[in-house]
């Protein structure tokens, strides 16, 4: 019987643990709120989307955020000189760079200009290279929404087999390294990071306990990809039309894994709330940081 991952009900935990964690170690002391500041460049339909959901999660949790949303023409320099704004305003504890940026802006660029401290994507290369070094650091959101929904799930990884799909600086190669790190909690795991354009890719993916997709491909693995038991995290996240309608689709051909899968998470519900909820976590420390 393959049991779900419940991204959502979990995520509302995590939400009450946050608050009192605010209400204790914030509020009672009279200081501001955590403010997430966010970055939105252009007019990309799924950005917008999340851009709003991760409003709504601060909302929901009752923190601060602002919203600078620029037009589709703007120039990699105006960006630069926002995230300028944004790392000198000693009331932003936070921020986040929308991904992805037009085609002509060097994402590069944009994220080596964010200042570490307030870097709660954790995609800066110093937090990204203590992360490598197991220091404290901003961790990627995702990728800490996925170590989290395996722990309080009491899933063990340790010695387990991992198989990764996908290698992009916001899930795969952070996760990758996440989980074979040496920690006896959420780690010591043995990773094989593959990604769409690896040969008999499902070579690899028989013999994984753990498979964690990300390739943003509709149905990309299916249960003939799997061997029985296998722990299967889900992070793809497609708008697919039908008729007149959208519907959001994983990277896994959900009706074949299941049953043979012992653990699945959903798309939707699954990992995309335990990203915005981790991203809202990462801010919360900021602020405590200033504190």
């Amino acid at each position: 019987m393959t049991k779900l991952l419940n991204g959502n009900k979990l995520a509302i935990e995590i939400r009450k643990e946050i608050a009192k964690i605010i209400d204790i170690s914030i509020k009672k002391k009279k200081k501001p709120l955590p403010h997430l500041g966010i970055i939105l460049s252009g007019t990309n339909s799924s950005s917008i989307t999340y851009v709003n959901s991760k409003i709504q999660e601060c909302k929901n949790i009752g923190i601060l955020y602002s919203l600078i949303h620029l037009p589709e023409n703007t120039t990699e320099n105006k960006l630069i000189e926002e995230i300028e704004k944004m790392n000198q305003n000693p009331l932003i504890d936070g921020f986040i760079v929308q991904l992805p940026l037009q085609k002509y802006i060097n994402t590069d660029n944009i994220i080596l200009s964010i200042n570490p401290k307030k870097d709660v994507d954790g995609f800066h290369p110093e937090n990204f290279g203590k992360m490598s070094l197991n220091m404290k650091a901003f961790y990627p959101a995702t990728a800490l929404g996925i170590l989290t929904i395996l722990k309080k799930y009491k899933i063990k990884i340790s010695g387990k087999h991992t198989v990764v799909i996908g290698r992009s600086r916001i899930v795969g190669r952070p996760i990758s390294i996440l989980m074979s790190r040496k920690n006896t909690i959420i780690g010591n795991s043995t990773v094989t990071l593959t990604h769409k354009n690896t040969k008999n890719i499902d070579f690899y993916t028989k013999k994984a306990d753990i498979i964690i997709t990300a390739v943003g491909i509709p149905y990309f693995l299916t249960g003939k990809m799997i061997k029985k038991g296998a722990i299967i995290i889900d992070v793809g996240i497609t708008k697919i039309k039908k008729g007149k309608k959208f519907f959001l689709k994983g990277d896994v051909d959900f009706n074949s894994v299941y049953g043979k899968a012992s653990y699945i998470t959903p798309v939707p519900g699954g990992i995309g709330p335990m990203t915005r909820i981790m991203l809202i976590k990462n801010t919360v420390i900021a602020a405590l940081n200033r504190i």
